[in-house]
């Protein structure tokens, strides 16, 4: 991969990324579709196996002396080959070995696992993407917003705004890390407020439309969100160490690698302080899963060949909305889950990113599942606007060609 490709990817990803968390870090330099061969063969997107020198020296180094992140774990795959890898420390004050199977938060990658449950529901006739949710939830959502569909809900297109919270500077969020949220108290305060747009005009990715979702989905299926996900999702794929921490847990309960925040001192120095422990019922349904690479890798290829949501409904997951992003003006990149990413050569690929303060997730590859990418970096700024540039290599590295 040439200086100008790699410019040009690592532009288009931190473009992405600063337009909403959920854009999906993905590339890949030699082909840009399948291409039909002779007897109905078809060409795989990425035909070569991953680069194992450059992935290697992607995660190189890491640990508490490293500025940008303290571990990373990596798993590449796909029908042109796979690779596993990992990295740094799991805890800084002792230095030892990052945990290579360790569980992490994986933050908004949980707005994949609210999407296909609800795309199975419209499978089975329980729910019809092209009906207001009002109608599913006459107590919940107002009439003001009694226009917005499911479909809207499900590729951020629904004009909903952001609930109040402390604020997007850390020490603010730091200090409320182990407030409960209640759920319908924060759909409450969001729909209070007038829509940012009419419904289906913009596209603006906020937890708020996973929110409501995760409350449809317990309206729908009679139970809690997180077992309408482990029932449907979870258990069938034996997804084990995948889980909610449900209200009021902080930790991570099994092997993990411990996340962190460099924080300026007034001295000028850095100090990295451990997010490990965080309330995440603010994110719900929009963002509260722990899993694991292996599990995530295996959900993500399970999810692409049309084993989790029937094909007719997976669609839903490749389909990008015709309007723009409302905040950028950009054409709209968010599906019902996932994000699409043209790279600079023509490859499409698909995914999802998450952030919580400590971890950057990603999940996805080609629609063909000729290339796959999970990783979990532990980065020491996860919520900042520029993409971190530990997952920037990996991301290169697994798709160079």
């Amino acid at each position: 991969m040439n200086a100008r490709t790699r410019t040009l990817i690592a532009a288009a990803l931190v473009l992405g990324i600063a337009s909403g968390p959920a854009v999906a870090a993905h590339a890949h330099s030699a082909h840009a579709a399948p291409v039909p061969a002779a007897a109905g063969i078809t060409v795989p997107v990425v035909s070569t196996p991953p680069d194992a020198v450059a992935l290697e020296k992607a995660i190189a180094g890491l640990g508490a002396q490293h500025k940008d992140a303290t571990a990373a774990l990596v798993r590449v795959g796909g029908s042109s080959g796979s690779w596993q890898g990992s990295s740094g420390v799991a805890d800084i004050r002792t230095g030892r070995k990052a945990v290579e199977q360790g569980r992490f938060r994986a933050g908004s990658v949980t707005k994949v696992f609210t999407s296909a449950v609800v795309l199975q529901l419209a499978s089975e006739g329980r729910v019809d993407l092209n009906r207001p949710v009002r109608q599913y939830l006459p107590g919940t959502v107002p009439d003001a917003y009694g226009a917005v569909t499911v479909r809207q809900l499900l590729n951020h297109t629904s004009g909903m705004p952001a609930a109040d919270g402390p604020g997007e500077a850390f020490e603010a969020q730091w200090e409320h890390r182990f407030d409960v949220t209640d759920v319908r108290e924060q759909i409450a305060n969001a729909l209070a407020k007038k829509p940012e747009f009419a419904p289906g005009t913009a596209q603006h990715y906020l937890n708020i439309n996973y929110t409501v979702l995760g409350v449809l989905v317990e309206k729908l299926t009679g139970t809690t969100y997180e077992d309408a996900v482990g029932r449907r999702i979870l258990k069938p794929l034996g997804l084990r160490h995948t889980s909610f921490p449900g209200w009021t847990q902080t930790k991570i309960h099994g092997p993990h690698n411990r996340g962190y925040q460099a924080v300026p001192r007034a001295d000028g120095s850095t100090e990295l302080r451990d997010v490990t422990e965080w309330n995440s019922s603010d994110r719900w349904a929009a963002g509260d899963i722990i899993s694991t690479t292996a599990d995530l890798e295996r959900f993500t290829i399970a999810l692409f060949s049309g084993r989790i949501v029937p094909k007719a409904q997976l669609e839903e997951m490749f389909t990008v909305p015709g309007v723009k992003d409302f905040t950028s003006g950009k054409s709209a990149a968010l599906t019902a889950g996932l994000s699409k990413l043209v790279l600079p050569d023509g490859t499409v690929a698909w995914g999802k990113t998450g952030g919580r303060h400590g971890y950057n997730t990603v999940i996805g590859g080609t629609r063909d599942l000729s290339r796959t990418l999970v990783y979990s970096v532990n980065s020491t700024d996860a919520k900042g606007q520029d993409m971190n540039k530990v997952a920037l290599s990996i991301v290169m590295a697994a798709f160079a060609g």
